[in-house]
């Protein structure tokens, strides 16, 4: 708990993810009602520590290839309206680091998030609260006890169930009608640590799965506003997230995703 009418310091972690993550922060920076508390966004590479040529390979793979082309074009339309969203001051058309400039927030690059040099840098500007947005970084405990008041991940999924990688894929692809949005502590497991606030959504029928994706992105942005808020004032009743209980599911393999069109649903 912070000691009363005194602010928070916050960083994000995060990853460079032009589609949904961005959809998070955009959000987040409209509606969040102390920016100044943001003390930087940390970007990562996408998918941790793969090529772009492992990515492209993933990404058909998980697509097809006329889905691929259609969210190749949307990356290019995406690169070339943050250079127009510049000259126009157009904020809805700025990647995630010319959104973070716009709002007063420092963006920066880094990969490695246990370097000492990153780890002095963190300790330094006096961080209280570390918060996890689809950060492609298993974190170590040296970074986890770091700030006084721990690390946070929001995960869009009802943890225990459905921890691991596209956890909304994995809702749709087994009938949920409602879909999850979990924020809980983090340890060193994957989705492991305790829960401090979980919310359902409704599937809206129909709907893509790049849509759902979008919509709770956006959702979850206020569930993590609330989190910090109860963070803050130490009205943290955690819920266990019961190993025993869970499923953990990893990135679909091509059978994965022909059944999921199989059944009906789209990607985009």
């Amino acid at each position: 708990m912070m000691p009363r009418g005194q602010r928070m310091k916050l960083i994000f972690i995060t990853q460079d993810d032009p589609f949904y993550v961005r959809c998070f922060f955009e959000e987040f920076f409209r509606i969040y009602p102390f920016p100044k508390e943001i003390k930087a966004v940390i970007i990562q590479r996408p998918m941790g520590k793969k090529s772009m040529a492992q990515l492209i390979r993933l990404m058909v793979g998980f697509y097809g290839w006329k889905d691929f082309g259609r969210m190749g074009l949307r990356y290019v339309r995406a690169k070339n309206l943050n250079f127009v969203g510049k000259l126009f001051s157009r904020t809805e058309w700025l990647n995630l680091s010319e959104l973070c400039r716009v709002h007063g927030t420092r963006a920066l690059y880094k990969d490695d998030l246990h370097h000492p040099d990153f780890l002095n840098e963190i300790r330094e500007m006096g961080i209280d609260l570390i918060i996890s947005v689809a950060a492609p970084t298993l974190f170590r405990q040296e970074l986890i006890d770091l700030p006084p008041l721990g690390c946070i991940n929001i995960h869009h999924a009802p943890l225990p169930k459905y921890k691991g990688m596209m956890p909304n894929f994995w809702q749709l692809y087994h009938g949920e009608k409602t879909v999850g949005i979990t924020i809980h502590k983090i340890n060193r497991r994957i989705d492991d640590g305790e829960i401090i606030l979980q919310k359902e959504v409704a599937v809206i029928h129909g709907e893509s799965l790049d849509a759902l994706i979008k919509r709770t992105k956006r959702l979850g942005a206020h569930y993590m506003a609330e989190a910090i808020e109860m963070v803050r004032r130490g009205g943290i009743q955690p819920i266990e997230n019961r190993t025993d209980q869970g499923s953990y599911f990893s990135f679909p393999t091509k059978q994965d995703v022909h059944k999921f069109r199989q059944m009906g649903h789209r990607f985009l």
